[in-house]
């Protein structure tokens, strides 16, 4: 439940927050993947094994090269069986190494897939419980759709990034390790060849990462903004056609996509730069090797075959720096996605309530409020010293302006938030002493804002209650005047309330109060429970409540205060304090606010004279 009328932080919602430290975020990542070191360190293993073979590889086609050169030279004579045979048996090494590489690649790919899978289920999991265990404060301040921006893009962000640049990041050193010393093996002149025409790419990779990263973390932070104007103005969507808002709505909405393209844009515009400037100095390279590997071969007499070699290794060599640069950028990727989700995962949580009492027996329902105050921003209270003894099985009318702090009460009453000082009692219990599940399961409760999830009639009435009997149900939904209509439903009880379901919101209104009563808790809350009911349909649901109310301690938030004359008691709150209290003969006899407030309503719904 929102506060009433303001943002309880102040301000409005807080955007999500750039992502500044990005050794922090990968050091939650790296901690939280910890028990997956063991298999990880195996993947690369393999990894490490197919890229030796790589490397091995050009030395082999070498010899074939030369035992080929020497073929070639032979002018008018059969070719010896030696060399043909040297060629066939470096032929099958070959392959027999390049199948291994294959195998070797298949089970690292299969090993790093099942890891990052098992650890974005695990975040998401993780997220789900952490869901439960956060203040409502929390939700009062943050956009949904920014946490479902956490809970889908930043978790996939994660998982892709970890199954293709982990290993990539370990190939790509290791090939680019393996063939420098390979081709220092075959010739040091040629060797710092390759490494000097190649080294400019290092230069690139460090411009790219430094130009990209901004763009990165921009991007995940401008997704979860752009979900959660989507998610917001979705549900909403009758309320902006209502207003005819579509333009401004539409505005919004391309400002929010302008820039989120823009950051896109830059971030892949940047990552795509590495391919055609790596290729450029791939090649650069190779011209470079074939300029340097001639002038060797006439003025040294160097092997032919290490030329060949040569040409391989640069490709070879060249290939890291680009996976290197990729793989970095992604990481930057990675580590934006990881900032947003453990700076979700670090939020501050409720506090633990192991050490309190748990469900209380036998509760009979007396309240007290003991001097409660309140303020959802320090400095600006909320409730103001509120006191109030109300005995089991009262009906307690709750009425007042806007903002006067009605249904900040019914969130202090269900533990929603704690008092700044003071304490309500429940049969002599102080709830600060109680836990807030065992608070929870001592109310039912009907909200103006329904709340139906997709699932049959049945399982929605049932919901969270075990053990209900069909009869319960039954008897429940004929006292709220909803039998009927459930029955002309095309599978009655068991039919699915989905989007497509055709139900009216008082309907639906009365679905969450029949779900009350099969509740049966010893105490109810109504806050503006009639409100999307017509009058007949509230004449009804009137007298159901009576029922629904009677051995009960209820309170009903009404502003519509013709709904609650029969109350036991009225309090009236004013700027968080109570300033009357009574019946409603009583209160309208004292002509004071009350009497003004209920006057009111009245005589703005008298026709005008003709």
């Amino acid at each position: 439940m929102s506060p009433p009328g303001q943002d309880p932080i102040g301000g409005g919602r807080k955007a999500p927050q750039k992502a500044k430290n990005f050794k922090k975020a990968w050091g939650s990542l790296l901690r939280f993947c910890k028990p997956y070191y063991l298999v990880a360190i195996i993947a690369f293993i393999f990894a490490i094994a197919g890229t030796v073979i790589c490397v091995i590889g050009p030395s082999l086609v070498k010899e074939i090269i030369s035992d080929v050169f020497k073929l070639a030279a032979i002018v008018g004579v059969y070719p010896t069986d030696s060399v043909i045979s040297d060629i066939l048996r470096v032929g099958t090494l070959l392959v027999i190494l390049y199948a291994i590489m294959f195998v070797l690649s298949y089970i690292q790919q299969l090993i790093m897939a099942t890891v990052t899978q098992r650890i974005a289920k695990r975040l998401r999991r993780d997220i789900s419980k952490k869901i439960n265990r956060l203040p409502l404060s929390y939700f009062d301040r943050t956009q949904t759709g920014d946490i479902l921006s956490r809970i889908t893009n930043d978790t996939d962000t994660l998982s892709q990034t970890l199954n293709q640049s982990g290993i990539t990041l370990v190939s790509a050193v290791a090939l680019l390790v393996g063939s420098i010393i390979m081709m220092f093996t075959l010739n040091w002149i040629m060797a710092l060849t390759a490494i000097i025409s190649s080294f400019g790419g290092f230069f690139v990779m460090g411009f790219v990462i430094k130009k990209s990263q901004k763009h990165f973390i921009a991007q995940q932070r401008q997704l979860g903004e752009i979900n959660g104007h989507i998610e917001e103005f979705y549900t909403g969507h009758s309320i902006v056609k209502t207003c005819n808002a579509q333009k401004q709505v539409t505005n919004e909405f391309s400002a929010l996509n302008n820039n989120l393209y823009q950051s896109a844009w830059k971030s892949q515009f940047y990552s795509g730069l590495m391919g055609p400037i790596m290729g450029f100095i791939s090649n650069f390279s190779y011209i470079c090797i074939c300029i340097v590997g001639g002038l060797l071969l006439f003025t040294q007499g160097l092997d032919i075959g290490v030329i060949g070699a040569f040409m391989i290794y640069v490709g070879i060599f060249t290939q890291p720096l680009s996976q290197l640069a990729q793989a970095a950028t992604n990481l930057q990727a990675t580590a934006a996605a990881s900032e947003r989700v453990f700076e979700f995962l670090g939020e501050p949580e409720m506090e633990n309530e192991d050490e309190l009492a748990g469900l209380v027996s036998n509760i009979k329902g007396a309240v007290k409020f003991s001097d409660v105050k309140f303020s959802y921003t320090k400095g600006t209270p909320i409730i103001k010293g509120f006191s109030a003894d109300i005995p089991a099985g009262s009906k307690i009318a709750v009425v007042g302006p806007t903002g006067a702090g009605k249904t900040t009460l019914v969130n202090l009453l269900m533990k929603f938030y704690n008092t700044d000082s003071g304490d309500i009692f429940i049969d002599g219990v102080p709830i600060s002493k109680m836990r807030r599940g065992s608070v929870r399961d001592l109310f039912a409760m009907v909200l103006q804002d329904t709340w139906l999830f997709e699932g049959t009639v049945r399982e929605n009435l049932a919901y969270n209650v075990p053990n209900v009997t069909d009869e319960q149900i039954k008897t429940a939904c004929e006292t709220a005047g909803i039998d009927h209509f459930i029955r002309t439903l095309p599978k009655g009880y068991d039919t699915v309330l989905d989007e497509q379901a055709a139900i009216s919101n008082g309907q639906k209104q009365l679905l969450t109060i029949a779900r009350a009563m099969i509740k049966n808790a010893p105490l109810l809350i109504l806050d503006e429970a009639t409100s999307s009911v017509d009058t007949r349909t509230e004449v009804l649901i009137a007298e159901a409540m009576d029922k629904l109310t009677r051995g009960r301690t209820s309170f009903v938030i009404a502003h519509r205060l013709s709904t609650i004359k029969n109350a036991g008691l009225i309090l009236v709150l004013k700027d968080g304090d109570i300033i009357e209290s009574g019946t409603h003969k009583d209160l309208i006899e004292q002509k004071g606010f009350y009497a003004d407030l209920y006057n009111s309503q009245f005589s703005l719904q008298q026709p005008e004279a003709v």
